[in-house]
């Protein structure tokens, strides 16, 4: 258990989760914010681009610098978009110095990294090092931490139980996933201008979202027949949530009848997943805001399908408040430390 302050830098602090990092880190009894870092050259204080962080934090954005970094904190936080960090990790993977990765950069094996971000990937050796780490299954003692994304997260989390027992049919997964503008970044494209997004609702990326091999890579460690899933991105017009509706075929009537417990007793003992009361599904408003995600399922026995509902906060659970959860679990704190955070419900 850590009885002092963790002693953290955080790199790519401009984007939203590098943000959405310091509002949450602000009120962790166990953290410290101790230096900031980007890849460009700027030297001004954070609340002068952020004037929502006066009299918040004092700190001084800093160009990346790892010996520093390695030398004054205990762990660092890379915030930065795909194709930044496999650049700058080596240093960190060699000295086996602590390292939660919010990008994509360490989740997938080289060739698939290629082929889905259409970037050169880390090198094996390195990507050997990094642990893809769920943070609800936490299990690993390794010092490089892929955190997931959150797309994968929300998937991941609704078809486990079934995955994990190892009842899923294979030729039947079917994922209609959405989510908020905030999952894009802040960078502008013509999908994000305001004028596209308010009162509309579109489709991206059919086929083709990068967290499409993430997920399926997971699913297989747990049911290793698993070789495709069908998945589908739209945009909400929204600021934040991610909302999956998943369809499953449960073939098995006995089994369907079982389906219920089997989730409540796969989360009985986590503090961040809360099943829905049988037929009953949530929605985005209820987690906005916190580090839960809530699931819902409901069966139809003319079709046997199982739908599956699962709804989180991209930049809490999907990003920012998973990776605090990883370093929680990584340092031996309760994983719920400086994540007792109600729904901005209204």
């Amino acid at each position: 258990m850590v009885d002092k302050n963790i002693k953290i830098s955080i790199v790519g602090v401009t984007g939203y989760s590098g943000l959405e990092l310091l509002r949450l880190l602000y009120n962790h009894p166990n953290a410290e914010v101790i230096s900031i870092h980007n890849t460009q050259q700027t030297h001004t204080d954070i609340s002068e681009q952020f004037p929502h962080l006066k009299k918040m934090y004092n700190l001084t954005t800093m160009p990346f610098d790892s010996v520093y970094i390695m030398q004054h904190a205990d762990i660092v936080f890379f915030a930065t978009s795909s194709g930044v960090s496999k650049d700058l990790a080596s240093e960190f993977i060699e000295a086996k110095f602590p390292v939660i990765d919010l990008s994509g950069d360490f989740r997938l094996p080289a060739s698939l990294y290629k082929k889905w971000y259409k970037k050169e990937p880390a090198s094996d050796q390195l990507l050997q090092q990094a642990h893809y780490s769920l943070a609800d299954f936490y299990n690993n003692n390794a010092t490089y931490i892929a955190n997931p994304g959150c797309y994968a997260t929300a998937t991941l989390l609704a078809l486990a139980p079934l995955a994990q027992h190892q009842v899923l049919d294979k030729d039947n997964i079917i994922i209609d996933a959405k989510s908020g503008l905030s999952g894009a970044g802040k960078s502008l494209t013509s999908t994000s201008h305001f004028v596209n997004v308010s009162d509309n609702f579109s489709m991206y990326k059919a086929n083709q979202h990068q967290h499409i091999p993430e997920i399926t890579q997971q699913l297989q460690k747990w049911q290793p027949d698993i070789e495709h899933i069908q998945f589908t991105t739209s945009l909400l017009p929204i600021n934040r949530g991610i909302f999956i509706s998943a369809y499953v075929k449960i073939n098995d009537a006995v089994q369907a009848n079982q389906i219920d417990k089997l989730y409540k007793k796969t989360y009985a003992n986590t503090q961040f997943v809360r099943i829905m009361s049988q037929n009953q599904l949530p929605n985005i408003k209820q987690v906005i805001g916190t580090n839960f995600t809530d699931i819902g399922i409901t069966y139809n026995p003319d079709t046997r399908y199982l739908t599956i509902v699962s709804v989180l906060d991209n930049m809490i659970k999907g990003a920012a408040g998973q990776a605090i959860q990883n370093m929680n679990h990584f340092f031996g704190l309760e994983e719920s430390t400086g994540l007792h955070l109600l729904a901005q419900y209204a």
